[in-house]
């Protein structure tokens, strides 16, 4: 551990607003600021890091800023990384999930050996919203025999509901947004 300590509140500060981003109506939760202060980007990873220690074979980060995040926790963690991508996007054979978005379907792709059977995996993103994505990241470590030990996150936004969508399955969040 760095010893960066950083609570929710300290954390929230890193976080900004964008108004009407993607489209109008919705408040885009910008991490870059927490992304280029090392000493929150330190705390960010140890606080996600820390209740797993011990407990992951590899960290699965999701498209896109997942694969930041998730990155720095597998090496904190000793851990190798899987990556989920959309469509399209991963070269060598590959499992599907496909998952239910508010206007329609997405999915996430992963190649088919990056999780080996039995594998304790932690998925790593940074934002939990409806939980689609992360529901859909859970099937695609179910897909390939893995066990899924915990889902973490930097941001929830609580008012969407989408921890219910993960089942039993451990979930941390940093920051809540209500």
């Amino acid at each position: 551990m760095t010893g960066a300590r950083m609570n929710s509140d300290e954390l929230r500060h890193f976080i900004r607003d964008i108004p009407d981003f993607p489209k109008p109506g919705i408040v885009f939760k910008d991490i870059t600021p927490l992304l280029a202060d090392g000493r929150a980007l330190a705390a960010t990873v140890d606080n996600i890091a820390a209740p797993f220690l011990g407990a992951v074979d590899v960290v699965l980060g999701i498209e896109s800023r997942g694969f930041i995040v998730g990155a720095a926790v597998a090496y904190r963690l000793g851990v190798g990384m899987a990556i989920a991508r959309k469509p399209g996007k991963l070269p060598y054979h590959r499992v599907t999930q496909q998952y239910q978005l508010e206007y329609g379907v997405d999915s996430l792709e992963i190649h088919q050996d990056a999780i080996a059977p039995s594998s304790r995996v932690l998925i790593v993103d940074d934002l939990l919203a409806t939980g689609g994505t992360a529901e859909a990241a859970i099937g695609l470590v179910g897909t390939l025999k893995g066990q899924v030990v915990g889902c973490a996150f930097i941001i929830e936004l609580g008012f969407l509901g989408g921890r219910a969508r993960l089942g039993e399955v451990k979930c941390l969040s940093l920051i809540r947004y209500d």
